[in-house]
């Protein structure tokens, strides 16, 4: 920590109300300085936070917090907001287990407004804080910011329609710097590319600014222009650029998001207005360090890494294969004798192992942007003209497009793949991240079959076997390196509802589903060490599940189901469900997630925190063996 910093004098927002717009940005450097220090210890969300560190400046040194409110969408931006609320002297647990949360959280601090984590959710939260206001007749400020990339998402064009129907003073800063996690894609991109380039767009900001200094205070100036000249004024000076005022939203032209000066000038004007104000600012994703404007997709979220080059800090010892690469390598492979398959991401390419698909076969990649329904359910359209779309999503962004999982795709029966990546504990993003839902929303599905890999190797077999099989077909794998298996040279296609006896055992029955299987073999020799002879089966279906299995399972003394994920309503469940079908009365464990959300840390911790690693799965085994015997 440096000398004299302004940063380290700073306790809550009300200090920056006693700043100059120079001493700011001086502060604005000293925060991005902190973010670097930090995040390279740490890892996060980088290239976002520097690009969104003058707008929190200038937003705290305007608003009155906690009062007034800040809906952050996704919240991956909000490191600079952490640290001007008062958790400086926590930020270098940023994302640590028991340590500061990589996003807002309530629970944290009473300066964060909602649990963000999920894009293009911010303006229906923050327009349910308005209306909350105003029902209550109070008078404080809502503003939602908001990416350019989330705001092509469903939800935000939902929540649009809305507010500008209910007309209620709130501000909407969107933060436009071409970017979500991979390049931003769709009409609504080239339509924000449009206002920036557009000589009409500057002219008329200029013209803007001339009727606003004509026309007394400027709030009240700038919502009578919204809402008063209408279609021919608003089409005559800023042709093709009106979407939002469209929706009766006053729009205004493009602010400089890097400039305190004319971001507080611009938030002044438009805090004051009485009706809904979207405030276009144009920042740079990883401003004020290079590598992160270099590659702010590598930046968007990153491990630990060297300040000097920005290259990740990578483990001395040998590391397998990720799962996410080993999927994008199998389906070219796939693709290259299959002319019918066709790979879907929703902004997800780099994050889903899709690179090198999109290189190889362009035509055959479709990056639907922040759309995860829409992916759905445009995959389901494709397999009706007979494609074979396979549908790339993180498990907890999966869980968006339920609803078309189920109508569009498995109701009539369609040929999709949902590969399904990061499945289970996740690490540090914490608890909206961690996909511990899928095997719960996947197997409930009628027409679905779902598969388990648990190790590299059954992933090239099951992608294989799902492209095989056709149908709605879900694959769940898990984040990070695989399990160091030999690749197979040609996949096979499994047989259907049929699970892998890994280890031999006749007092319990181990019946694992995913990476868990590792775990329980382990597991398994502890046990065996204390006397329990342990059977371990690979169950590798969720859904047919293999009901010889489970039987033979029940010749023990103790059936165990483990799995990655929530245990209510998941495949152990499942599995006692078969049980009571076929009469089965042998005593039953299941273990997997508890019901209760689980927080941010590494992989292993957390495990261990929800009992799943080796010694958390031997411990729970042999307490329940105890008692029956």
């Amino acid at each position: 920590m440096s000398d004299n910093r302004i940063l380290d004098i700073i306790s809550s927002p009300a200090d920056l109300k006693l700043l100059s717009n120079e001493e700011l940005s001086i502060l604005a450097s000293e925060i991005r300085q902190e973010i670097v220090s930090v995040t390279s210890k740490t890892g996060g969300h980088v290239a976002s936070s520097l690009g969104a560190v003058e707008i929190i400046l200038a937003l705290h040194s305007l608003l009155d917090c906690p009062k007034d409110k800040i809906v952050f969408d996704v919240g991956h931006q909000a490191y600079a907001h952490k640290l001007v609320t008062g958790r400086l002297k926590d930020f270098p647990t940023l994302r640590t287990y028991g340590g500061m949360s990589g996003f807002p959280k309530p629970s944290e601090s009473p300066y964060d407004v909602h649990y963000s984590g999920h894009a293009s959710d911010s303006l229906s939260v923050a327009l349910g804080l308005a209306e909350a206001r105003d029902l209550s007749g109070a008078d404080n400020k809502v503003v939602a910011l908001i990416g350019d990339a989330a705001l092509s998402g469903g939800m935000a064009f939902e929540a649009l329609n809305n507010i500008g129907q209910a007309q209620t003073p709130m501000v909407i800063i969107l933060n436009d710097n071409e970017m979500s996690i991979s390049h931003n894609v769709g009409a609504l991109m080239k339509h924000l590319g449009y206002m920036r380039a557009s000589s009409q767009y500057r002219q008329a900001r200029d013209t803007m600014q001339e009727h606003l200094e004509s026309s007394g205070p400027v709030g009240k100036a700038l919502t009578s222009f919204g809402r008063n000249m209408k279609e021919s004024m608003k089409q005559f000076v800023i042709p093709h650029s009106m979407i939002f005022e469209q929706l009766g939203i006053v729009c205004t032209a493009p602010v400089d998001g890097h400039n305190i000066a004319q971001l507080r000038e611009t938030l002044r004007a438009v805090l004051a207005a009485n009706g809904p104000v979207l405030m276009h600012v144009v920042t740079r994703k990883g401003e004020g360090y290079m590598p992160a404007v270099r590659n702010p997709e590598k930046f968007h979220g990153i491990g630990p890494y060297n300040i000097a080059t920005g290259e990740a800090i990578k483990s001395d010892k040998p590391s397998a294969p990720k799962y996410t690469n080993v999927f994008g390598s199998a389906l070219v492979k796939e693709a290259e004798t299959n002319q019918d398959i066709v790979a879907i991401t929703a902004a997800m390419k780099g994050g889903t192992g899709l690179d090198a698909f999109a290189e190889k076969f362009p035509k055959r990649f479709v990056d639907t942007g922040i759309s995860e329904e829409h992916a759905v359910g445009f995959a389901g359209g494709l397999a009706a003209g007979g494609k074979k779309p396979v549908v790339a999503l993180y498990s907890t962004f999966m869980q968006r497009a339920i609803d078309q999982m189920i109508i569009n795709v498995a109701l009539p029966k369609l040929d999709v793949v949902f590969a399904i990546d990061r499945a289970g504990i996740v690490g540090a993003d914490g608890p909206t991240h961690h996909g511990v839902f899928d095997l719960v929303y996947a197997r409930m599905v009628p027409n679905m079959r779902v598969l388990a890999p648990s190790n590299e190797a059954e992933l090239v077999h099951g992608l294989h076997t799902a492209l095989a099989m056709g149908g709605p077909f879900a694959i769940r794998y898990p984040r990070g390196e695989a399990e160091g298996v030999p690749l197979p040279e040609v996949p096979e296609v499994l047989p259907e509802g049929k699970a892998r006896m890994v280890r031999e055992g006749d007092d319990v029955a181990l019946l694992a589903f995913g990476r868990m299987v590792g775990y329980a073999c382990k597991a398994a020799e502890v046990l065996e060490q204390q006397g329990i002879s342990v059977r371990v089966v690979d169950m590798r279906w969720v859904k047919p599940l293999d009901a010889d299995a489970i039987r033979e399972a029940a010749g023990t003394k103790l059936v165990v189901t483990v799995e990655e994920g929530v245990i209510a309503g998941g495949a152990g469940e499942g599995v006692l469900g078969e049980m009571a079908r076929m009469g089965l009365h042998t005593p039953a464990l299941n273990l997997g997630i508890s019901d209760a959300f689980v927080t941010q840390g590494s992989v292993g911790q957390l495990l261990h925190e929800q009992g799943l690693d080796a010694e958390g799965i031997a411990t729970s085994v042999k307490d329940r063996y105890q008692q029956l015997n």
